[in-house]
């Protein structure tokens, strides 16, 4: 199965598309124009085709519209994405979330990876499909990294979450490791950046989504919001406008029942000492 393009090149892709109907071309005339098939020109509008300098530049010349940042874009769309450094070259919610401004998140089993300690990571993935410590360490270095954008004071993220108490009783790594993943959500809650709401178990469950989602939104009003949702064999990535906006209300409707940010952080502080001791 082929891996999905990265989100730069997916957006390269959809402003070189925006350029061509803004000088009125069809598919066909603008591929003619450049000495390229209408299906070779298509894979460069979806990202499936990395674009080079010099053909931004023929774009540019054929559809006379000068961009100013273009070619930096185009430059930027050829560099590696961060986390293929670390092998990891088909997680596609990675690639998404280093270029978003928000996330909205719903959990229901674990707790929201942004906001976990590294202890209870690694409960979470060596009791997961069998993989190596070397892949254990590689995966914890990969989301502590991520976890950086929560306090990054030139390209902040805001994270929007709202998880179910099941994940707060479900104990991974041991109590220890519980305790210390409670109170760090309680710390992590005092971000500017973080918003974080308890759904409780007394909420009826025919009122809020039993599996978990995200919808990121980007800061470039012309990069559609993305629904993201994982399931047992991979994950699902959508920007269909109606599958959007069904998450964004479902996770509305998840806020409107879930405890308000300040009795979430009373209900952490509580369970912290009831389940897992002082």
């Amino acid at each position: 199965m082929p891996s999905r393009p990265t989100f730069l090149r997916r957006k390269l892709g959809a402003k070189l598309r925006r350029m061509r109907e803004q000088a009125g071309l069809s598919l066909d005339e603008a591929a003619s124009r450049l000495d390229k098939t209408r299906s070779a020109l298509h894979r460069v509008e979806t990202g499936e085709t990395r674009v080079d300098v010099h053909l931004a530049r023929s774009i540019m010349d054929v559809y006379d519209i000068f961009d100013t940042t273009l070619l930096d874009e185009v430059r930027q769309a050829f560099k590696p994405p961060w986390h293929w450094a670390y092998g990891i070259k088909r997680r596609g919610y990675v690639d998404a979330e280093t270029e978003a401004a928000r996330v909205h998140e719903y959990v229901v089993l674990d707790m929201p990876g942004l906001l976990q300690t590294k202890a209870y990571m690694r409960a979470l993935f060596a009791g997961g499909i069998p993989r190596s410590e070397q892949v254990i360490d590689r995966d914890i270095t990969v989301r502590t990294i991520r976890q950086y954008r929560l306090t990054d004071p030139d390209r902040p993220l805001e994270l929007v979450v709202v998880v179910h108490e099941a994940a707060l009783h479900r104990e991974l790594g041991g109590r220890e490791v519980m305790r210390a993943q409670l109170w760090h959500l309680i710390e992590m809650s005092q971000l500017t950046t973080v918003t974080l709401q308890v759904l409780p178990l007394s909420q009826g469950a025919h009122l809020v989504p039993n599996a978990p989602f995200f919808v990121l939104s980007f800061a470039d009003e012309e990069d559609p919001e993305l629904l993201h949702v994982e399931h047992p064999g991979g994950s699902i990535q959508t920007e269909e406008p109606a599958e959007v906006q069904a998450a964004k209300l479902a996770f509305e409707q998840a806020q409107s029942v879930a405890l308000s940010p300040a009795d979430s952080i009373a209900l952490l502080e509580r369970l912290a000492v009831e389940l897992y001791g002082l």
